[in-house]
Parts: C-alpha cells; sequence; structure tokens
C-alpha cells in the first residue's frame, strides 16, 4: 500500500482529482483510442513503480480522458511477463486503478484465433480463460485492502457486462464471437501440438497476455471485460509463419471497429 500511496501521489500532480471510474487496458496495434481522446498523459517510466514496455505496438502511456460523461483512464500498451517483468509488476497497474476507483475494465489484447470457425479480423468477447502461463499474479503475501487470500474465480468476466457488449455489437452490426482465451507466457508462439491441446481443452483464441490482469481485477473486486481481437490464426490453424507484423497489420484494419465498439460500450455501462 505504500508503493500504491507513492504511485497515486505521483499521478495526482497530474490529474487535480480527476477519478476515473472504468479502466481500459489497449493491446498490440489498440492504442489509437488513447491518442484521440486523451486529456493528459504520462509515460510509465516517470510513475513510480511502473515497469516500462519494450513491445512494438505498445507506447507505454498512462492516459486520462472524458469520454461522452464517462472519466476513463487507459493503458496505452501493458507489460508482460515474457518481458522479464514478474506477475506482481504487469498487474500493479490495476490494483492502482482500484485506489483510483476504478469500477470497470476492459481488457483488450490481439489473440491467435484456434476456433477454425473465426478469421483474423474478428473481434471475440472473452468469456472465460485458461491460465497456461505457469504462474499466478496472487502467489504472496496477500493485502487484505485489496482483496480475500482466495478469490473465487467462477466469473471472472462479467456476464451482464457482455449482454452490453453484445448489444453494442449488433447495434454496429458487427459478428462478435464468444470465447475462451488460453494465456501462455510467450514469447515464443505456441507450437502446433500445444495450439492442439488448448482447443482439446476448449480454448477458443491464444495469446500472452490478459489474464493475470484479469485475475487481479477480480480479486479487487472490479468488474472485467474481455476483448481479443483476432489477428491471425494460431500456429497449426493455417500453414502461415507467425509473425508479430501480421498482428500489427491486423489489429490496424480493424481499429475502427473496434474503437468504436469499445466508444458505445463506454456510453451504455
Amino acid at each position: 500500500m505504500n508503493m500504491i500511496k507513492e504511485t497515486l501521489d505521483y499521478i495526482e500532480t497530474y490529474t487535480d482529482n480527476f477519478q476515473p471510474e472504468i479502466g481500459i487496458v489497449l493491446g498490440s496495434g489498440l492504442g489509437e483510442l488513447a491518442d484521440t481522446y486523451s486529456e493528459f498523459s504520462i509515460p510509465y517510466s516517470k510513475i513510480p513503480h511502473f515497469a516500462s514496455s519494450t513491445v512494438e505496438g505498445h507506447k507505454g502511456n498512462l492516459v486520462f480522458a472524458t469520454i461522452g460523461n464517462k472519466k476513463v483512464v487507459m493503458m496505452q500498451g501493458r507489460n508482460h511477463f515474457y518481458e522479464g517483468h514478474t506477475m506482481q509488476e504487469i498487474t500493479y497497474p490495476i490494483k492502482v486503478m482500484k485506489e483510483l476507483g476504478v469500477k470497470t475494465v476492459i481488457l483488450t489484447n490481439a489473440a491467435g484465433a484456434i476456433n477454425k470457425s473465426f478469421r483474423p479480423g474478428d473481434l471475440m468477447v472473452i468469456t472465460d480463460h485458461i491460465n497456461f502461463m505457469g504462474s499466478n499474479p496472487l502467489i504472496g503475501p496477500n493485502n487484505e485492502n485489496l482483496g480475500t487470500r482466495f478469490p473465487d474465480m467462477s466469473e471472472v468476466y462479467n456476464k451482464e457486462l457482455i449482454k452490453v457488449v453484445d448489444a453494442a455489437g449488433r447495434y454496429l452490426n458487427l459478428n462478435l464471437k464468444h470465447g475462451v482465451y488460453f494465456a501462455s507466457s510467450g514469447p515464443s508462439y505456441e507450437t502446433p501440438a500445444e495450439i492442439r491441446m488448448a482447443r482439446y481443452m476448449g480454448a477458443d483464441a491464444a495469446g500472452m497476455s490478459t489474464v493475470p490482469e484479469a485475475i487481479v481485477a477480480n480479486y479487487c473486486g472490479i468488474k472485467v471485460i474481455g476483448i481479443s481481437c483476432l489477428s491471425n490464426y494460431a500456429s497449426g490453424i493455417s500453414n502461415k509463419k507467425l509473425t508479430h507484423e501480421e498482428v500489427i497489420e491486423t489489429t490496424n484494419r480493424v481499429k475502427e471497429q473496434f474503437k468504436n465498439l469499445v466508444l458505445l460500450v463506454l456510453k451504455t455501462i
């Protein structure tokens, strides 16, 4: 809590008591929403106890904005386990969001399609996840001020908010998919055998993020919405080699659809 207080004290030198109610984590290639609506932003490198992002497509800014009548804090890019950060470091911003007053968080990512009925460019609403990252962000001493030692994970992704996202998708004529997100540590992409295993386990898309943040947000009592931009086929689903360039290319192609969906969701939650 001392670390969080130091972080909040620094943020408040910029925000002048700006109190966000909604947090958004913007994944690979999806940071334009923050550029469009930013009122002020703070680089992660300046914020006490924030780790800096090193991945292309993640600018590494904490952005504050008023969108419609909602006060919002956006992470323009996230930190990843594969960058060498600890689970506690990559989820620290979620705990800061809780103390800022955030009640709902929208977690976004770029992911590989496992479900063969899905296509690159589809948007998938996350209904559940499989944590295959080999760790858990809640390992270690527990702070009862943030959450209980053994939090329930039977509804990490809020069912009522999923209905809101679906309604927004119908209004925008988007063919939203629903699915289970499979998280591995990365940075290597999964092997075809690992993807076959994930499919047998019930996964519909694979990625290297989001799950630690979702666990901590749920632990902190924050309602969670998860949305994946399916940027490519997962390993073995097609014969195409996997590259990060394809991820960025696909997210750039569908970013307007994604942005419109998030904006409409913000108006209705």
